[in-house]
């Protein structure tokens, strides 16, 4: 189980038996009010904030040496984050082929297989699978044991395919520049709404696979409306790894992010 989060580990949420419940209108069940944002049976929500705070103490920890490390390099890190199917991967390869001669390494994160690094490997990128098992997500010390099998090279880019899930991954610092959240058309306007977390936390939204849009009774207006609610800042790029639309504008931003984190570290 996710003691950050509440779920066992596979993404399906703890149902929870204390007497926090929250009814409202409708009959709905609220198990988010509580100080912890969870409930787990049987633990009281100082518990589980004491739980919470120790497992992401020590994750930030893990999470600083790596920005440390990433720093010291002048580079730039993107944690990917998405639910499952928004075609991270497919996109992450279009990229890399359009990024050609630029030093980069990505790191693949699923919870079995070895299928996307395999993936990745063949486009001629160094990559590094983590298996996370029953984990819903990538952390500092796993980030931090991948990066010992890569040689990163000054002013590359690290590329952290996280694993497929909206919840868990937000609440993990992976010593990242940014997260970026990938959405697929065919998920619904309405995640960010439902999973506001993600996206709060995230720089930047690729909305993918927009050749599909027509397909799917999909307003995108609407979907940037509903992730500017969540998070006002987000920068967002409508693009399709399939038929290249807006894939440009999409390295223009990494290029020039790069950069910047050049640039930066040069400056100290």
């Amino acid at each position: 189980m996710c003691t950050v989060c509440g779920c066992d580990g596979d993404g399906a949420t703890v149902e929870a038996h204390g007497h926090h419940h929250h009814h409202q209108h409708h009959g709905d069940i609220h198990f988010g009010h509580g100080p912890a944002g969870t409930e787990v049976p049987g633990m009281s929500q100082e518990r589980l904030i004491e739980i919470e705070t120790s497992i992401l103490s020590k994750n930030d920890r893990y999470a600083a040496a790596n920005r440390e490390r990433l720093n010291a390099l002048g580079a730039l890190a993107l944690n990917l984050v998405s639910s499952p199917g928004s075609g991270k991967t497919t996109l992450l390869c279009r990229t890399i082929e359009m990024l050609e001669g630029q030093p980069l390494a990505v790191i693949e994160g699923d919870q079995q297989t070895s299928a996307d690094a395999d993936r990745i490997r063949a486009t001629g990128a160094p990559a590094v699978q983590v298996n996370t098992g029953k984990g819903c997500h990538l952390d500092g010390h796993m980030v931090g044991h991948a990066m010992d099998h890569l040689s990163l090279a000054p002013g590359a880019l690290l590329f952290i395919e996280n694993v497929g899930n909206l919840v868990c991954p937000a609440a993990f610092d992976l010593g990242e520049d940014a997260k970026v959240a990938i959405l697929s058309v065919t998920e619904g306007e309405d995640k960010p709404l439902k999973y506001p977390d993600m996206f709060t936390a995230s720089r930047i939204a690729l909305l993918n696979k927009t050749d599909l849009a027509p397909y799917c009774d999909i307003d995108l207006d609407t979907f940037e409306t509903n992730l500017r609610r969540v998070n006002p800042e987000i920068e967002i790029l409508r693009v399709s790894a399939k038929t290249g639309e807006g894939m440009d504008d999409w390295v223009a931003w990494l290029r020039a992010a790069a950069a910047a984190k050049s640039a930066r570290q040069a400056a100290e």
